[in-house]
Formats: C-alpha cells, structure tokens, sequence
C-alpha cells in the first residue's frame, strides 16, 4: 500500500511532557500490553551505560524506554528471546520498535521464523548511531566528576519540544551533558555505515515509522503543540490496523509526504567534514580534549579550526 501520513500526540499532558516527541510510542506499545502481547524495544542500563534490547510485558517496564537515547543501542539476544516468547505463547503477538536497521533485521529474522503475521514491526527516524566508545569515555569522566549518573535525557522538554535539554541527574541535582549532544549532532561521531544508511527514505519495509514532526508549526500550524508532535508514517494493513486501535488515545491529523520531508527521510546523515581531525585529536588527546574542541557552537568551532590550520602553516 501507499504510506499514508499522520500527524500525532497523546491527550495525556504528563506523558506527552515525558515523551521526546508526541508520544506515539506509548500510545502504540500499550495497545499491545493492554491485550497481554508483548513489546520489544531500547532501554538505557544505567549499570552498564548501555542502550539494550528488552522484551517487556508491563507499562511499567516499557515505560523505561521513553526518551531519545544518542547512544548506539545493542540488540544482544533479542531476536531469539522474542522468538521463544512467540513459540511460549501461541496466539499472542509482539511490537517490535527500533532504528532502522535492527527493525529490517528483525523483520527478516521474524519472516524466517515464519512470525512475521504475528509481529508489528516500527522503526523509528534516525540521525545515525555514534561510536560507543564515545559515549562510554563521556560517561566515565562525568560520573568521575560529578559523581553516579541515576537519570539521564538527552530531550528534555521543560522549555518546550523545540528547546529540549540534555540533562543527567545525580546525588547532586542536574548536570548538562550539552558537551556530548553536541558532539553526537557535530555527525563527527557517527558509525561509517550510518552515513550510507539504506533506510532513510519514506517508503519502508517495515509496518510503521515514527519519529518527531519536524517544521510541523509552519505546515500544520493549528495542530502543532510546543510540547511535542509526532511523525507517523503507515506503510501496511498491519501498521494501519495497529495506528487506528491507538488513534483514540491521541489526537491526530492526516497529513502528505511532500509536508513531513526532514532529512532523515531523503537521505542519510552527511559525513562531517571535520571526521578525520576529530578522531585524530580524540584517539591522541581523549574525550576531554575533543569535547572542548568539537563541542563549542558551529560558526565559533570554523573560526577556530581556521586559526589552527593558519598556525600549522
């Protein structure tokens, strides 16, 4: 079938202040653990300081995976533990949700399986996945500094969708973490295939796609909300079946292709011409080091690199 276009946001104020767009995932997710499936999707270990793939059964449990996460998520044993959870439960189903790479692979591995009718398979718009190594080395540092990391959002909403904050909570209150979004954004961390990435188009093999619903004030002004706006993309009966059992709980509005186009759904992220000096200066200098060199505003970070290749010459 053709895509077809919605914009979207939960009726709840509280989770959609939670959420870091319009809330689309819950609304999805708990059509699923209402009826007793299950829900695949990214959680953040905060022993760990990595993104995992959890199967979950409770609101309570998939409520940990709200949130965007810059941090490359790892899908572990998931493929075969949501297989065993399909063969334990006969007549039941599974929402699986992730990038788009880990959501055409498990679509394939489900068809393999012969699972596929019994699996909705989401993927959502992505930037690219950055370098772990990255992550873990910033991590480390802060937590060195300012001590255990108990909470950490990378969108927070407080001064709206448009300005979100990146904050982690510790013993000691909140702590920007500006320094490593910026890095992420910088694209000067991202992983080489990223940059490649055969999934940024509209037309997708998955069921649906979601994602924040960039520029929506200036295309559908009398719908937009400065707490967040989801982007829903239906692409198959199943995705179309799912979105209508989740419609009741947002608030929706159709919309086109040419209206929702962003970046990430023409083509993938463009590799940043300061890649090379980036990771020249990381694996000689370290986290500390680039942070402060590629971290600091665009225009400032051009004027700077400028100075040095003058200084080098």
């Amino acid at each position: 079938m053709e895509t077809i276009v919605y914009a979207a946001r939960v009726k709840d104020k509280e989770l959609l202040k939670r959420s870091s767009s319009g809330g689309a995932f819950t609304a999805l997710s708990d059509v699923f653990l209402e009826n007793g499936d299950a829900v695949v999707c990214a959680v953040y270990n905060y022993t760990s300081h990595d993104c995992e793939y959890r199967l979950v059964l409770t609101k309570k449990e998939r409520d940990e995976a709200l949130g965007s996460k810059y941090v490359q998520s790892i899908p572990g044993k998931i493929f075969r533990e949501a297989e065993k959870w399909l063969r334990d439960n006969p007549g039941r189903r599974l929402l699986f949700v992730g990038t788009g790479c880990q959501a055409a692979g498990f679509a394939g591995f489900a068809k393999q399986r012969s699972l596929r009718d019994r699996t909705v398979v989401c993927d959502i718009i992505c930037h690219g996945s950055p370098s772990p190594s990255v992550w873990r080395d910033y991590i480390a540092g802060f937590e060195k500094k300012h001590g255990k990391a108990e909470y950490i959002t990378f969108k927070d909403k407080r001064n709206g969708w448009n300005k979100p904050l990146s904050l982690a909570v510790t013993d000691g209150g909140e702590v920007s973490i500006k320094g490593y979004k910026k890095l992420f954004t910088s694209n000067c961390t991202m992983r080489p295939c990223c940059h490649k990435c055969p999934y940024t188009k509209v037309e997708r093999d998955t069921d649906l796609t979601i994602g924040d619903y960039w520029h929506i004030e200036d295309k559908l002004p009398d719908f937009y909300d400065p707490m967040g706006n989801s982007l829903i993309l239906i692409h198959t009966e199943a995705g179309r079946e799912l979105f209508d059992k989740a419609s009741d709980a947002m608030y929706i509005m159709q919309s086109d292709v040419k209206s929702c186009l962003q970046k990430n759904l023409m083509r993938p992220t463009a590799v940043s011409p300061l890649r090379k000096d980036f990771w020249r200066d990381y694996r000689k200098h370290g986290i500390d080091y680039v942070v402060k060199k590629y971290a600091m505003p665009r225009g400032f970070r051009k004027i700077t690199m400028k100075i040095q290749k003058i200084v080098k010459s």
